[in-house]
């Protein structure tokens, strides 16, 4: 029989709303999506049991545009991108969704809000303008306030140093006075905090650019900024949480840098582990306040890397927290569970622990005591004496450097400073190349895959060090998105990646590992930014290293956190945020997508249109070119950063000229003066890096030149730079000059925006700690970039990711880890969450 079209809204083709071959006339709820569905994918010929991915040639994109026109029709469930995922036709679709199994009883009880989430309070209303810049004008106070008393500090030890007799008692009073100064930074943040803030109480409130938000600021800026977090993992970083009020108990390991800022409502049993890049802030913003709330980790508890602790969560004894996963606010595990996802669920299986070793507290105390000696004795005097010492010790190079009282006015001083600021950037390139490719490789010999190593004793050591070394970021930025990427990894680092496939693109700019010589990336697989390799695995008194190995012809989205036993193999796609399996069968000649993940098409067709220049001759002659724009990007990434370097040289060389006329005034400026425009000079390079290829929204190969521009302003500008102004008015400014088009008395807490010129953000949003707000994607050899926009008082949880092409309407809250996919479009006023993101369940059990 045949289809018997339905006239539809719009340019669409016609419907078939029956199913070909004698098929029984479809319900109307099918009716509707098919009509739905044709509008939204354009095809030539829908039915209820056309394939949206194989038949219909829809991707994300076309389906979220699918599922938000879904959400608008009157009296029809919710409709999100994993439901789209797993009834891939409308006849089944609208089968699971008359049937109410839409969506599943676990995600719907992970998906539930929380009471304290149900029964919050309405967010005040935001302080108006002069509130807003009385708070950026004590900020800025504060801040040049902590530079002067720096440099007062500094310029004293100095000038202590300085009048010792000979090398040795140069040597003597740099590790004196870097010993005082270190135990000073320490100490400060714990003094500030106690008294500014005194005990942090659960569910209290703070309005943002309040005076109590300033309070709050200042606490957290010097917390964060406490040189023991250099040292988490280690004895010393529990020590510190205790003294900021935390509760950890004994034997337990805080692997993770991101320091608590509300520590008196952080607690942890013994002989837990928090593994790397975990949030446990104790605190969320949320439409301009933030409210603090309590996260418990019970005994012998493991929260995974990756992973977000929302306010109001708790881990009983015994639980696991996977990796890619999170607990939204209220979420409890219970004793002895392995839950994992965003929001997380239980896993239905427990996976192994390291086996314990051997760590009792006088290791403990003794790797304390050499941490310490070792930062005195020999980094500080390194660092801080090192100048010091050279003037002391060799007088005539003392009488060379000391310029006449016309030093200033002349050419040759600051021709001399340019000099030796290119002799010191350019000369340590290829030392500091050398180095990471000889030394930790030889440290590594000590290290055997699938031992089992005690905490704090030598070989723990070494694998620190080979993951400080190894990881570093100026060299992976330098590198990633061109053809030397594969080079660095596999010839200086000792990643096996033989034979290469190259592409132009194999790595992005941001990859790390924790030992990189157990890591295996096949043939023909590409990697997207933000891939972090989990190489090992620890227990409160051990730690394991294991190889990692992502199979051939494999594509990585952007933060992917890929364990040791993952779970997939060849010709795999592992979208943004997907927490890769480590269970099950191996996953091949599939997509997945989600935390947990699920599985979806590999490939769909709008991502073969550029397939004829991925082979052949036609590739070789456009990845020549593409080689030698990506080393004209290289150099201006040098060029760059030399310039900088080199004004931040003459800063200090200026002010230690003029530090004898006018005392250390002139060193605290030039303080401020290096801090404040570091953004700034970022922002002017990355203009003028756009200002003949502005960004603008693509659809294009790899191997277009246009894509290579892109590129280049991944590369050249430093977004890092505007970190330090997080949680203050000055980063709206520099963001607005940057091309964000960013509304009024926005508060950023740390967002990331990749594409500054496509991104809109409305007035008073509220942008948490680790959100980003991405506006491209790349798949295989296809790149896509589009506008995002956040209307007026939305707000992004900690760690949420925004894709490209999206909408999110006035007043909506995307939940902490949320993973919000390209052309979605959120309501006004709705509360979404999870990976993917979809509507929360409202307090009555409808969506919002």
């Amino acid at each position: 029989m045949t289809a018997r079209p339905v006239a539809t809204q719009g340019p669409s083709a016609p419907v078939a709303t029956e199913s070909g071959a004698g098929g029984p006339p479809e319900s109307e709820l099918a009716r509707v999506l098919v009509t739905v569905l044709a509008e939204a994918t354009a095809a030539p010929s829908v039915t209820a049991d056309s394939d949206f991915f194989s038949d219909l040639g829809a991707d994300s994109l076309l389906m979220a545009r699918f599922c938000a026109r879904v959400r608008k029709h009157e009296g029809l469930p919710a409709v999100s991108m994993r439901d789209v995922y797993r009834h891939r036709t409308a006849r089944t679709l609208a089968a699971a969704m008359a049937t109410d199994t839409l969506p599943a009883s676990a995600e719907e009880a992970a998906l539930a809000p929380s009471p304290s989430v149900a029964a919050a309070p309405e967010p005040v209303r935001l302080r108006g303008h002069g509130s807003y810049l009385l708070c950026a004008a004590v900020q800025l106070l504060l801040f040049c306030g902590y530079a002067c008393l720096v440099a007062v500090i500094s310029t004293w030890g100095y000038e202590w140093i300085s009048d010792a007799s000979g090398v040795l008692g140069a040597y003597l009073r740099s590790a004196a006075f870097g010993g005082a100064a270190l135990l000073a930074l320490c100490l400060l943040p714990v003094a500030v905090k106690w008294l500014l803030v005194g005990r942090f109480r659960p569910e209290h409130r703070v309005e943002v650019w309040s005076p109590g938000y300033v309070r709050f600021w200042l606490v957290k800026t010097l917390v964060r900024t406490d040189p023991l977090v250099l040292l988490a993992g280690s004895p010393l970083y529990s020590l510190y949480l205790r003294a900021l009020g935390a509760h950890v108990g004994r034997g337990s390991v805080v692997l993770s840098r991101r320091v608590p800022v509300c520590a008196d409502l952080l607690s942890v049993g013994r002989n837990s582990v928090i593994r790397r890049d975990v949030y446990l802030n104790c605190y969320r913003a949320e439409a301009g306040v933030i409210r603090t709330g309590t996260v418990t980790v019970g005994d012998d508890v493991v929260v995974g890397e990756a992973t977000v602790l929302d306010t109001g969560t708790s881990l009983s004894d015994g639980a696991r927290l996977g990796h890619a996963s999170s607990l939204h606010s209220g979420q409890a595990v219970p004793a002895g569970e392995h839950w994992h996802g965003s929001p997380a669920q239980p896993a239905g299986t427990v996976l192994p622990r390291v086996p314990d070793a051997r760590c009792g507290t006088l290791r403990r105390a003794v790797h304390s005591v050499l941490t310490l000696l070792a930062v005195t004795l020999v980094y500080l005097p390194l660092a801080i004496g090192g100048v010091g010492i050279l003037l002391t010790g060799v007088p005539q190079l003392r009488a060379a450097l000391e310029p006449g009282p016309t030093a200033l006015t002349s050419g040759t001083f600051y021709t001399e400073v340019l000099g030796l600021a290119a002799v010191a950037f350019f000369g340590a390139l290829p030392l500091g190349l050398l180095f990471v490719a000889a030394v930790p490789r030889l440290l590594g010999r000590a290290l055997r895959p699938g031992a089992v190593y005690p905490l704090y004793g030598v070989r723990h050591g070494l694998h620190r060090f080979i993951a400080l070394t190894t990881n570093r970021r100026f060299l992976t930025r330098l590198f990633g998105d061109s053809s030397a990427i594969v080079h660095y990894l596999s010839a200086a680092l000792g990643y096996r990646l033989r034979p290469v496939a190259q592409t132009g693109s194999n790595f992005g700019t941001e990859v790390r590992h924790e030992t990189p010589y157990l890591a295996s990336v096949g043939t023909g697989t590409m990697v997207a930014d933000g891939l972090s390799l989990l190489d090992a695995d620890y227990s409160a008194t051990s730690f394991r290293l294991s190889p990692v190995t992502i199979g051939p012809h494999n594509f990585l989205g952007n933060q992917i956190a890929y364990p040791a036993g993952g779970r997939t193999g060849d010709n795999c796609l592992l979208a943004t945020k997907v927490m890769v399996p480590v269970d099950g069968p191996v996953r091949e000649n599939t997509g997945l997508l989600g935390s947990p993940p699920f599985e979806i098409p590999r490939t769909v067709r709008r991502d073969t249109a550029f397939d004829e220049v991925r082979s052949g001759p036609e590739l070789r002659r456009l990845l020549a070119a593409k080689n030698r724009h990506n080393a004209a990007s290289m150099a201006l990434y040098l060029l760059v950063r030399w310039l900088f370097f080199s004004w931040v040289t003459l800063l200090a060389t200026v002010a230690a000229e003029l530090y004898a006329r006018y005392g250390a005034w002139p060193v605290a400026a030039a303080n401020v003066v290096a801090v404040l425009s570091g953004p700034l000079y970022f922002v002017l390079v990355e203009r003028l890096t756009t200002a003949r290829h502005p960004l603008r929204p693509m659809f294009r190969s790899i191997y277009d030149r246009r894509f290579w521009y892109h590129e280049r302003y991944w590369k050249v500008p430093n977004e890092t730079y505007v970190r330090v102004l997080d949680g203050t008015p000055f980063k709206n400014a520099v963001m607005r000059l940057a091309g964000v088009k960013i509304g009024r008395r926005v508060f950023d807490d740390g967002c990331g925006i990749t594409e500054r010129a496509l991104t809109t953000i409305g007035d008073g949003c509220t942008l948490n700690m680790g959100s980003l707000l991405q506006c491209h994607s790349q798949e295989d050899g296809a790149f896509k970039s589009e506008r995002s926009e956040l209307a007026a008082g939305c707000t992004l949880g900690v760690r949420a990711f925004v894709h490209y092409g999206v909408r999110v309407g006035e007043g909506a809250v995307l939940a902490p880890d949320s993973f919000l996919m390209k052309g979605e479009t959120v309501p006004p006023a709705a509360r979404w969450g999870g990976n993917p993101a979809r509507p929360l369940p409202a307090p009555g059990g409808d969506a919002s």
